[in-house]
């Protein structure tokens, strides 16, 4: 069992920048994968950012300004988050996907608004 906690949300004016924190309990390997998911009002949650254990990926709206890393040590996946938009409003959730079983975990979510 993995359980995952967000932190860093908040409101943050546009074109400023933001770091969330995702702490997880249990083993994480460097072969599992971690990421982070947004969901918007009355949208479907969506794909942010993916590390698979190579090169990350990520959306096509986020490229270049958000970038994910991990510390399988500390059992940790953080994102930064630059140049935000106000289109980057959402709910954020953090993501784990277990190699060995390839079971799916997901955090509580957390607030990013990105407004005057």
């Amino acid at each position: 069992q993995v359980q995952l906690v967000e932190s860093g949300g908040g409101l943050v004016q546009p074109g400023g920048s933001l770091k969330l924190s995702c702490l997880t309990s249990g083993s994480i390997t460097s072969i599992d994968t971690m990421g982070w998911y947004r969901q918007k009002p009355g949208k479907q949650r969506e794909m942010v950012a993916i590390d698979r254990g190579g090169p990350a990926d990520y959306a096509a709206s986020v490229e270049g300004r958000f970038t994910i890393s991990r510390d399988n040590l500390k059992k940790t996946t953080s994102l930064q988050m630059s140049s935000l938009r106000p289109e980057d409003t959402a709910v954020y959730f953090c993501y784990v996907n277990k190699w060995l079983n390839d079971v799916d975990y997901w955090g509580q979510g957390t607030q990013v608004t990105v407004s005057y």
